[in-house]
């Protein structure tokens, strides 16, 4: 079984019970942090050290406490952390369901283990450290949506604009306004919040963090 594992998740909750599941499998003293930025500066001191992380089990979301944070969210974690330690194993444990981006970290062989917080979510966490450390790869049985579901919802080009304005801070009710200078044919606040509504739901996203962050993961802005 894995030696040496950073947690990187900003609740004490399901912070603790990671470690539980990690000492039921036998692996003693996990360090973690609540931070993005610190995750990825442990894993650069270890490797500094000659002692490098075997294992990563991060969340996707963490919320804002108004901390400065560099890196936000936990897929950007992984990125940053893969091009400084390739080799690093990595499952994912968060309340997201899967979506075309996790897919395609997937297949490059950036994520390992993804595994949804839920009933389960202990006894499935467990099954994934397993079946990764076997080099095996791993989702959550009620986690596994077909490819081609997650690519079903096209982007339009007023989409990409509503979301491009989100990420750059700018608030919905002053969207119409810069919708119109853009050009955009539909840009009434209903309107918006309604093509909002339908990305959302579309990926299972709970908020307009998560659709952000998928844009621009996948480049899309």
């Amino acid at each position: 079984m894995f030696k040496k594992v950073l947690i990187a998740e900003d609740h004490d909750t399901e912070n603790f019970a990671v470690q539980v599941t990690l000492r039921d499998l036998g692996v003693v003293d996990p360090d973690y942090v609540y931070y993005c930025d610190h995750a990825l500066a442990w894993i650069k001191n270890a490797i500094r050290a000659g002692e490098p992380y075997d294992l990563l089990i991060t969340d996707i979301n963490f919320k804002d406490d108004g901390s400065t944070q560099e890196i936000k969210d936990g897929l950007s974690l992984i990125k940053a952390i893969k091009s400084v330690h390739p080799d690093i194993k990595v499952v994912v444990m968060t309340v997201q369901e899967i979506t075309n981006t996790i897919h395609e970290m997937f297949k490059a062989k950036q994520i390992d283990g993804y595994v949804l917080k839920a009933r389960r979510g202990r006894e499935h966490l467990k099954e994934a450290l397993q079946m990764v450390y076997q080099g095996r790869t791993y989702q959550s049985v009620d986690n596994k949506k077909p490819l081609q579901e997650l690519n079903a919802f096209e982007f339009t080009q007023l989409d990409l604009q509503i979301v491009n304005l989100l990420y750059q801070g700018i608030p919905q009710y002053q969207m119409p306004e810069k919708l119109k200078a853009l050009g955009a044919k539909a840009s009434s606040l209903s309107t918006i919040e309604k093509r909002l509504n339908l990305m959302k739901e579309s990926y299972g996203f709970t908020n307009n963090a998560q659709l952000i962050a998928h844009c621009r993961d996948a480049e899309l802005i």
